[in-house]
């Protein structure tokens, strides 16, 4: 399998480091200044590669989406910000008959994590002594906050718990809703991420805790994700990975 790599900062080389130790070949790697309104990618430049692996930036991310599309390659998206146009974008792949797959957060830890939040929801939807938030914390160079990851599991929160209808990201000017669900951000020194669900009672709490420990996990995910998409057509998320094994 041969990938090429859009964005190549410091995700890039991890997945580059991480290809190597899976036997898979890393073929173009695109920075942002060989990557200009994505005029890097073509059908000379991608021939003989299965899968673009993005992670860019929002500004650059469609048009990378777009080119890929139009050279007939996968493509799997690390990157956020863009998905208000996802139907767009959806109609796209379809139109091409490319695949893609996308997900805020690749680490194959958070995925399996979410699927634990969801099912510890279900359970605490049923007694409404149980308030949930989520908190997540990062490095203090992180530009968007709440994290994409953050609103995934507030999300998946929304989704498992009935009386939960709305997601609060700015801070409360004094009490908040009950169909509300707060998700709070704090950025401080070096913090690859963590993001903490809180589901507190009078009786007591239950708190779940998933913190990367550095980009490894994330590129693994990433690579996982395009062995996954080889061949395949359509649209995608890391849920759908999990639900196939």
């Amino acid at each position: 399998m041969k990938i090429a790599i859009v964005g190549y900062g410091k995700m890039g080389k991890e997945i580059d480091r991480v290809a190597a130790t899976r036997g898979i070949a890393v073929g173009p790697r695109f920075s942002k200044s060989s990557n200009v309104h994505a005029k890097g990618l073509t059908k000379a430049s991608l021939k003989g590669v299965d899968v673009c692996i993005d992670f860019s930036t929002p500004a650059a991310c469609l048009d990378n989406i777009e080119a890929a599309a139009r050279s007939g390659t996968n493509i799997v998206v690390g990157t956020t910000g863009w998905y208000d146009k996802l139907p767009e974008v959806t109609k796209l792949v379809q139109a091409k008959q490319i695949g893609l797959l996308y997900s805020p957060n690749f680490s194959l830890g958070m995925n399996v994590f979410a699927k634990l939040v969801g099912a510890a929801a279900v359970y605490f939807d049923s007694f409404d002594m149980y308030d949930v938030a989520v908190r997540e914390i990062h490095h203090k160079a992180k530009t968007d906050s709440p994290s994409g990851t953050a609103l995934m599991l507030g999300q998946v929160i929304l989704n498992e718990m009935k009386r939960k209808r709305e997601i609060l990201t700015e801070a409360p000017r004094g009490a908040i809703k009950g169909s509300q669900l707060h998700i709070s951000s704090l950025r401080v020194g070096t913090v690859v991420g963590t993001h903490e669900v809180l589901f507190d009672s009078e009786a007591d709490s239950v708190t779940l805790v998933h913190a990367a420990k550095n980009r490894t996990g994330f590129a693994l995910g990433a690579l996982v994700a395009a062995e996954w998409l080889k061949g395949k057509r359509g649209c995608y998320t890391m849920n759908d990975v999990l639900e196939s094994l």
